[in-house]
């Protein structure tokens, strides 16, 4: 099980946003590089970044921060938030980045992230942003018609590497993670899944552990690493101990 310490980047600076809202932002840190590299100096084993500024917009915003990441870390990131045709996918595997997070183009041009899928096999992942089941795109603003359970077997033929899933109403609000929602998710498709969304202290992670061996791959944490609910260095010994 892996914990992806989470760096969202929104103006140049490193965000949360409670539960996506693009207007109700928090600034953590004023430099992600800085922070990416803090992370991975305590231990982290993988970043997670989003550039929430391409995620609202549909085009990448943050180009350069994220390279400098990639160049300033000895760790893989995985980077999601507006990489919405295959050049830009290219691109930012080529600035460094390990993996690729599709959201709005996985849902709204099927066609298109199938091609993505084979032009960059074992890359792409797909983030998977629900509220009562029902998932968003651009940015969680606009319904995508659809339901988890519509879009699995589209995924599993596509060949999807993993699963981010985001319980929205839980996203930076430090509630606790939707452990039953979580479950049922990963009975349902072999693709491994991230859990995001609520991650708020180590009990969390002591709840998702047993789900690592039912297809968990790990947890996104971003608001509770950076007040402090969460300490990166104890969750990892407590997952390495297991």
């Amino acid at each position: 099980m892996i914990l992806f310490p989470a760096v969202d980047i929104k103006n140049g600076e490193c965000v949360r946003l409670a539960q996506g809202k693009e207007d109700q932002v928090t600034v953590f840190a004023s430099d992600p590089v800085a922070q990416a590299r803090y992370w991975a100096e305590l231990g982290a084993r993988f970043l997670h970044v989003v550039d929430l500024d391409g995620a609202f917009s549909g085009v990448p915003r943050n180009f350069e921060l994220i390279r400098d990441i990639c160049a300033a870390i000895d760790i893989p990131v995985q980077l999601g938030g507006g990489i919405r045709d295959i050049e830009t996918a290219r691109k930012y595997i080529e600035a460094g980045v390990h993996r690729l997070i599709i959201g709005t183009m996985a849902l709204e041009n099927p066609d298109l992230f199938t091609d993505l899928c084979a032009a960059l096999p074992g890359r792409i992942g797909v983030s998977l942003d629900a509220v009562d089941g029902r998932l968003k795109t651009k940015g969680w603003v606009a319904d995508a018609g659809l339901t988890v359970d519509d879009v699995l077997p589209r995924l599993e033929n596509d060949g999807v590497r993993f699963i981010v899933y985001t319980d929205i109403s839980r996203d930076g609000m430090q509630t606790g993670v939707n452990v039953d929602g979580l479950a049922s998710l990963c009975g349902k498709t072999s693709i491994p899944v991230i859990a995001a969304g609520g991650v708020h202290t180590l009990d969390d992670i002591r709840n998702l552990y047993p789900l690592s061996r039912n297809g968990l791959e790990g947890a996104i944490s971003g608001r509770a690493i950076y007040v402090g609910t969460l300490d990166v260095k104890e969750a990892n010994a407590w997952i390495d101990a297991q």
